[in-house]
């Protein structure tokens, strides 16, 4: 034991390295304390995250002061080989810096926060986890329709945001443009058709509606948008087979589906209770004439 003590006093490379462990044990620990103490004060799921986050970022900060600390004196020799180094480590990393950059472009600009739709790289879902590398999001659509989760988690490197389009679907408002289209007989009423899907969009959208125009304004004031309209409408296009009616409005982001679902059910009891003024339309084929055959 006296050896190992002495072995140990005079041995500066190995006190350094159990200076450097223990150190490390002592931040682990300590941010795992901290970590699970966190859900008894902070119950708010976004909040939870980010503050999960910025303790193990203080982490890191911890260890690399710690590191830089116990090699002080070994500063000069690692900055002539990081010199030497650098132009082949810049070269064979180059995805992974990239990659760097885009979580300090992502964290420090408006592309995307955690709990945003978004699609990266052609793959669409919401934003559950944002590292230093990787994006992960939990996919929707695919195999599924509509705004569905499918159950896999895709990780896309945060380099793709300098190279392809990133489209949020909830950034600085929650709300998108859907419609649906309905398509009825021409001998249908076509006013009395008209005001009734009104009403109906008026009540399932319109509240929804009041509250989102409030945030389309701050849009248009922020940035240089074409004033749209919020509120729902109704357009109407025939031709020789139907009338179609248009319903416009927005809609909650995760809330495409179930608003559609309950549009097209009211729309549909309102047909059936019209006595006949609105008649759905459906195509059809009619045969004028047969073909003479011999025999």
């Amino acid at each position: 034991m006296d050896q190992l003590i002495d072995y140990i006093k005079n041995s500066p490379q190995l006190q350094n390295l159990l200076i450097l462990l223990a150190g490390i044990m002592i931040i682990i620990i300590v941010t795992r304390i901290i970590k699970g103490i966190i859900p008894k004060y902070i119950k708010e799921t976004n909040q939870k995250y980010r503050t999960r986050k910025f303790i193990n970022y203080i982490g890191y900060f911890l260890f690399i002061l710690l590191l830089l600390i116990v090699y002080s004196n070994k500063l000069s020799g690692f900055t002539v080989f990081l010199g030497v180094a650098g132009a082949g480590i810049a070269f064979s990393l180059q995805e992974v810096i990239a990659s760097i950059a885009g979580f300090i472009a992502i964290n420090f600009s408006n592309f995307y926060k955690v709990g945003d739709r978004v699609m990266l790289g052609g793959i669409k879902g919401d934003v559950i986890d944002i590292a230093m590398l990787r994006t992960t999001l939990m996919q929707i659509g695919d195999w599924v329709d509509g705004d569905l989760y499918n159950g896999k988690m895709v990780r896309i490197a945060n380099s793709f945001i300098f190279k392809e389009p990133v489209f949020n679907y909830s950034g600085d408002f929650p709300f998108l443009w859907d419609e649906v289209k309905i398509p009825v007989k021409s001998e249908s009423d076509h006013l009395y058709a008209k005001e009734k899907f009104m009403e109906i969009l008026n009540r399932i959208q319109g509240p929804y509606a009041d509250k989102a125009i409030v945030r389309w304004q701050k849009m248009t004031e922020k940035l240089m948008v074409e004033d749209a309209r919020v509120h729902p409408t109704i357009s109407m296009s025939f031709d020789e087979n139907w009338i179609t009616f248009t319903l416009r409005y927005v809609v909650n982001y995760k809330r495409r589906r179930a608003t559609k679902d309950l549009i097209f059910t009211d729309c549909l009891e309102a047909i059936r209770n019209s006595k006949d003024k609105i008649k759905i339309a459906s195509a059809a084929m009619e045969i004028t004439a047969f073909p003479k055959t011999d025999g």
